[in-house]
């Protein structure tokens, strides 16, 4: 298989528009038409790491923190990420990136890690906003399955677990063709009443073009009528975070003590213990700290993230319980969740997780 074909795959599980705005997931290196010869995956792509490819005979590293993350003026070898370019280049390495985009996406990053603590009932912490669109189309009666059928094919009507969801009016539409005109019903010059179904149904807002383009193909009218509107919903399958429940309450300590044990923590940073027990868990991979007004608010016990400001301890310390855990401790199960993505897509393709640690921060 070519390496475009393992890129699409995994931007379908998690679109690119889905990262965040000073972000830079996707491609990083390389030409996506060759045969992949295997893929080593990775938290961070270091010079190590494109050597570990290198001596596996891999022209594929996905990694989730991007290589690049700014344009170059010049590429000549000053730091590790333009000795990484210059060696993948040199090497033909495909470098690709899946960053906020997995973080934000359904059974993404912070559902690994909500898997890794035991959480039940797991649900988005903060859900994406101004994200949703309904789409309202007229169809008639012979063609309404064909064009639905088509809408649902290209990402409409996908509400939580449930899929292929409209809502269907039949009534009746007219029309006049002009000079010139080609229509599928009616005659040139006469007013038409034709029996057809109002379909609407809900989509992301990236999958806009994609959706027009298969409501267009699908449907016999030479000029269809159809509208997109807005929706004010939350987009409740993405956003930052995730929140869950523990299947039995734990002492504040003691579930401290297994989160160091599950995330082989150097240490684990937390604020004041309160005595409570913990049921209700929050939490965010890598710097999530900016999600601890979103947890308080969901009535979380504690919230775990890899990074936390020093005077955020301070203000939250009596409504949270907060549990710093390290960016790449938080983040490094990620490696485990592409594994189970391109094993169950592409049983036959050689991967491997990488083998070297790339956490740049030690503890005594």
């Amino acid at each position: 298989m070519k390496i475009k074909e393992v890129l699409n795959a995994l931007e379908m599980f998690a679109p690119l528009p889905l990262q965040d705005g000073f972000d830079n997931a996707g491609l990083q290196i390389g030409l996506t038409d060759a045969e992949v010869t295997g893929a080593l995956l990775c938290l961070d792509v270091t010079e190590a790491v494109v050597d570990e490819a290198i001596a596996l005979g891999y022209n594929l590293i996905v990694s989730h923190h991007p290589l690049i993350f700014k344009g170059f003026k010049s590429v000549t070898g000053k730091d590790y990420v333009e000795r990484c370019v210059i060696k993948a280049i040199k090497n033909d390495i495909v470098i690709y990136s899946m960053h906020t985009n997995l973080d934000n996406a359904l059974l993404g990053v912070n559902y690994k890690i909500a898997e890794k603590i035991g959480l039940r009932q797991v649900r988005v912490l903060e859900p994406r906003e101004n994200a949703l669109l309904k789409l309202v189309t007229f169809v008639p009666m012979k063609h309404v399955n064909q064009v639905r059928d088509a809408l649902f094919g290209a990402g409409c009507g996908c509400i939580g677990n449930y899929d292929a969801c409209s809502y269907n009016i039949e009534g009746i539409g007219t029309f006049r063709a002009g000079n010139g005109t080609h229509p599928y019903c009616g005659k040139i010059g006469e007013l038409h009443h034709e029996e057809e179904m109002r379909i609407e149904t809900i989509l992301p807002v990236y999958k806009r073009d994609v959706v027009t383009k298969a409501l267009l193909a699908a449907h016999p009218y030479e000029e269809p009528a159809f509208d997109f509107y807005p929706v004010q919903n939350k987009w409740n399958q993405a956003g930052a975070g995730i929140i869950g429940v523990l299947e039995e309450p734990e002492t504040e300590g003691d579930f401290l003590r297994r989160v160091k044990q599950i995330f082989e923590a150097g240490c684990v940073k937390h604020s004041r213990l309160t005595g409570r027990l913990i049921r209700n868990v929050a939490l965010c991979g890598g710097a999530g700290a900016f999600l601890l007004p979103r947890a308080i608010a969901s009535q979380a016990d504690v919230f775990i993230t890899g990074e936390v400001k020093y005077h955020d301890y301070f203000y939250y310390e009596n409504s949270i319980l907060i549990a710093e855990i390290g960016h790449y401790e938080s983040e490094q199960y990620t490696k485990e969740l592409i594994y189970s993505l391109l094993e169950k897509k592409f049983p036959s393709l050689e991967l491997r997780m990488t083998r070297i640690n790339t956490n740049p921060i030690k503890y005594l």
